[in-house]
């Protein structure tokens, strides 16, 4: 196993004056301005230069060589155009030789009017030597306010004087992107003709990623800009535009021809009003056509090149606004390296997985040496720094130590049996050694003195098939055990810098350990120290031993077995005494659920709704169809995100956390106690939409919904917008009675004295009414359809003969019979005579 850890670098390669480095730091950041101070540093592909863009008092270029000592440029034309000229510098870029043993690539430095020095290092010189100067754009007036290099091309962001008749919303489109070929050979530099890619946009930072240019918009301009909501990506090469947006991953358009910008995007203005993307706080080219974007909502995303947006990394809430604006972000191979302030993320890009948080003593710049591009390198105001990997050490224990883990076992199993015995009498080690009544720990300690043994010298001798599927059974586990004896034994002997690494360490396989198994009323006791101890090393156990991972669309994942899932939804054990007072436990036990929530609220507070669904996957649904009127709920049978609640703080502070989870228990009590919060906040766009989603879960919480808003309704007019959704929603057992009844009863008091316009229309009317009562008389006149299948049968039965009384019914028979017996003799008779 290795960890990883940030070493500071005296010489650097070939920088081998540190004394001098240091100076130049020093010196640079006391030249430059505050809050620029990493966003006006570039370092040289091969690592070998350092230059730092001075804006204040005076502009100029500062560069530091591996050759030599720090200094200005010290050509005195460059001198004269940098400094006694005050013209700005916008950026530096290296363009690469046309062939490779050409030697170094030339500097090129672009001034703000559009002037550009290329410059080139000269070993044999030692220094730099100016190769010739140009002009990049067409009109004396324009200015350049950004550049980047993209294949055999330099490309710039250029501003053209505004005309006089132009109004304040022309200005903001005035700049134009526009691209020359640039070719480096012995003689000098040679560029093409300009090419103007794109007119009459607004103003944008060109980043160059592989083959494609991305232009971003320049956060300096008017926010209430709608085009600042997107982005384009250009191909130089074959000039097409793709227009995209950090909230979506989808491509909003493609064009291959258009080089207006007002026409490119005019088809996406009716979805630039519909859409709300985060704001774009950093960003980060990959050099494969890919860019990372560093959002405000603290989400670190890559945009491929065929536009998909890919979620990475969550950083904690609040992370970004708490350490100011300065970041840096870099990929290097699979892992991911992030600055925010003075603290280093180093995060696994295949999973999202936060493998290293390093907190800095000054803020850096992340920047990537070809010369070593596997691994992440950092310039501070201190120096430069590297971040490498210590393999950790192997688990050799001693003697004295393999004695205590034997001992250790037996210590365990007197607790063991000491809990189930009926004795009252105290069990100790010698007597488990000696009764011979307890194999099994005596057993235990034999095959780990073996194991033991066996990790030092590896015999020859074959064991027994039984023993070898015992051991393999029991491998995982020894290895654990001697695993974290070690890590106690290394804490007591590790250095200072050492001990923070060995604690985090401890913490996560105590954690996975106790995790493992039953939770006794001790070992939850224990837990709950170690989560109060180690909070934060607390947090990144649960998201390595639960695997915890964030998709980027508000949804988590965990990949751990179902019996570790059994252990952390446990009911709450009385023997904890553990007392509900939101967010308030007073030395008490708190179960495993509630610590996770606890752990989860404080470092990533937005995760916590996502945790309960998760959680209530796990146990078997959320119970939707439970109401509970009369069900008195214990603290064996409380509900997953009634325990959630419990870690909310009392004050109400966090009620949008407290919606989110009454929500996401889909419980119709929960949702109806979500909806009375929003009504109380007057959130009334987020009360129709819970209306509108949870009205189908059940015809009984559809009227429970419908009433409740209607009672709204009745006292003032903030749901006007939202009438014909409420309408939508009216159960079909409502009746036009009902509803005046409703709305009568909640009408609000009148006010004596007042003007008949005094209340400016606050008062429900049968104006807003008539809809809703137009609907219900409808189906009230409308004949039932319950039997329409039996009405419309082909086929009617017949009537049912009359009933009588069993009794009558029997004499009536009788005296039929006896009628038509006597008339039947008389007819016989009859035909006898004649």
């Amino acid at each position: 196993m290795t960890r990883l850890s940030l070493e500071q670098v005296t010489d650097f390669g070939d920088f081998t004056k540190g004394k001098d480095l240091k100076e130049f730091f020093k010196q640079a950041y006391s030249n430059i301005s505050s809050q620029n101070c990493l966003s006006d540093v570039r370092l040289s592909p091969d690592g070998r230069h350092i230059h730092v863009i001075v804006r204040e008092p005076k502009s100029g270029l500062m560069t530091y060589d591996k050759y030599q000592r720090p200094h200005l440029i010290q050509c005195q034309k460059h001198n004269d155009l940098v400094l006694s000229g005050n013209v700005p510098v916008v950026d530096v870029i290296y363009v690469p030789q046309s062939k490779p043993e050409d030697g170094a690539s030339v500097l090129g430095v672009i001034f703000e009017n559009g002037r550009v020095e290329f410059w080139k290092f000269l070993e044999c010189r030692s220094g730099w030597h100016l190769l010739q100067t140009v002009d990049l754009c067409n009109s004396p007036r324009a200015k350049v306010s950004s550049v980047c290099m993209g294949q055999n091309f330099i490309i710039w962001c250029e501003e053209r004087p505004p005309s006089e008749n132009s109004n304040s919303v022309c200005s903001n489109f005035r700049f134009c992107i526009c691209k020359k070929t640039i070719e480096v050979h012995e003689g000098g530099v040679s560029l093409g003709n300009v090419k103007i890619a794109l007119h009459n946009n607004p103003r944008y930072t060109t980043v160059s990623s592989g083959d494609l240019v991305y232009l971003l918009p320049d956060m300096r301009e008017n926010s209430s800009m709608g085009v600042l909501k997107v982005f384009l990506a250009w191909s130089p090469e074959h000039d097409t535009f793709k227009v995209h947006s950090a909230c979506s991953c989808t491509i909003m358009k493609s064009s291959s021809k258009e080089s207006d910008f007002k026409r490119l995007v005019a088809d996406c203005i009716g979805l630039l009003s519909t859409i709300n993307p985060s704001d774009i706080c950093g960003f980060s080219p990959t050099g494969c056509g890919d860019l990372l974007l560093l959002l405000s909502t603290g989400w670190v995303c890559i945009i491929k090149r065929d536009g998909s947006l890919h979620h990475i990394y969550k950083l904690p809430d609040n992370c970004l606004s708490a350490s100011g604006t300065q970041n840096s972000l870099k990929i290097y191979n699979e892992i991911l390296a992030l600055t925010i302030g003075k603290t280093l993320f180093l995060i696994d890009t295949k999973c999202g997985l936060e493998l290293e948080r390093i907190s800095l003593k000054t803020e850096g710049l992340l920047f990537i040496n070809t010369l070593d591009s596997h691994s992440p390198q950092m310039l501070s105001e201190t120096g430069l720094f590297v971040v490498t990997q210590k393999p950790k050490p192997s688990p050799t224990l001693s003697e004295d130590s393999s004695a205590l883990l034997v001992e250790a076992v037996f210590e365990e199993a007197c607790k063991y049996y000491q809990q189930r015995s009926l004795s009252s009498t105290q069990l100790t080690v010698e007597k488990l050694k000696k009764g011979g009544m307890f194999q099994a720990p005596i057993s235990l300690a034999a095959i780990l003195r073996d194991y033991l043994s066996n990790q030092k010298i590896k015999t020859g001798e074959k064991h027994s098939t039984g023993q070898e599927r015992l051991m393999s059974s029991l491998e995982s586990e020894l290895r654990s055990l001697i695993l974290l004896e070690d890590i106690k034994t290394s804490m007591v002997k590790a250095s200072e810098k050492d001990l923070e690494n060995y604690c985090e360490s401890l913490v996560q396989q105590e954690i996975c350990r106790l995790l493992s198994g039953e939770l006794e009323r001790e070992n939850l006791q224990y837990l709950n120290s170690i989560f109060h101890l180690f909070p934060t090393y607390s947090w990144h156990a649960i998201q390595a031993v639960l695997h915890l991972r964030s998709n980027g669309e508000g949804l988590l994942s965990s990949k751990v077995p179902v019996e570790l899932w059994k252990i952390i939804l446990s009911p709450v054990q009385p023997t904890a005494n553990f007392a509900h007072c939101n967010g308030q436990q007073k030395h008490t036990t708190v179960p495993v659920f509630e610590l996770l929530c606890q752990s989860i609220f404080k470092f990533q507070p937005s995760w916590l709704p996502r945790f309960l669904e998760l959680a209530q996957q796990q146990s078997g649904g959320s119970s939707k169809s439970s109401w509970g009127y009369s069900m008195k709920e214990s603290s064996e049978s409380l509900p997953l995100y009634k325990r959630a609640l419990t870690v909310l703080p009392c004050k109400g502070t966090y009620q949008h956390l407290e919606v989110e989870l009454l929500l996401c228990s889909e419980r119709p009590k929960a949702i109806m106690q979500a909806l009375r919060i929003l009504i109380k906040q007057s959130q009334w766009e987020q009360v129709a939409q819970v209306a509108e989603r949870f009205c189908r879960q059940s015809p009984l919480l559809n009227k429970e919904i419908f009433i409740a808003l209607l009672c709204e309704v009745s006292q003032h007019r903030d749901l006007d917008p939202y009438l014909d959704l409420l309408w939508t929603l009216c159960p079909e057992d409502m009746t036009v009675t009902s509803i005046l009844n409703i709305v009568l009863k909640n009408l609000p008091d009148s006010v004596q004295n007042s003007d008949p316009f005094e209340a400016h229309g606050r008062q429900v009317t049968i104006g807003l009414l008539k809809p809703l009562l137009r609907k219900v008389l409808q189906r009230e006149t409308k004949p039932s359809q319950r039997y329409a299948d039996i009405l419309q049968s082909p086929t009617v039965p017949p009537l049912t003969p009359p009933r009588q009384p069993k009794g009558l019914f029997r004499y009536s028979e009788q005296q039929e019979t006896k009628q038509s017996t006597s008339s039947g003799s008389q007819v016989t008779s009859q035909a006898k005579l004649l």
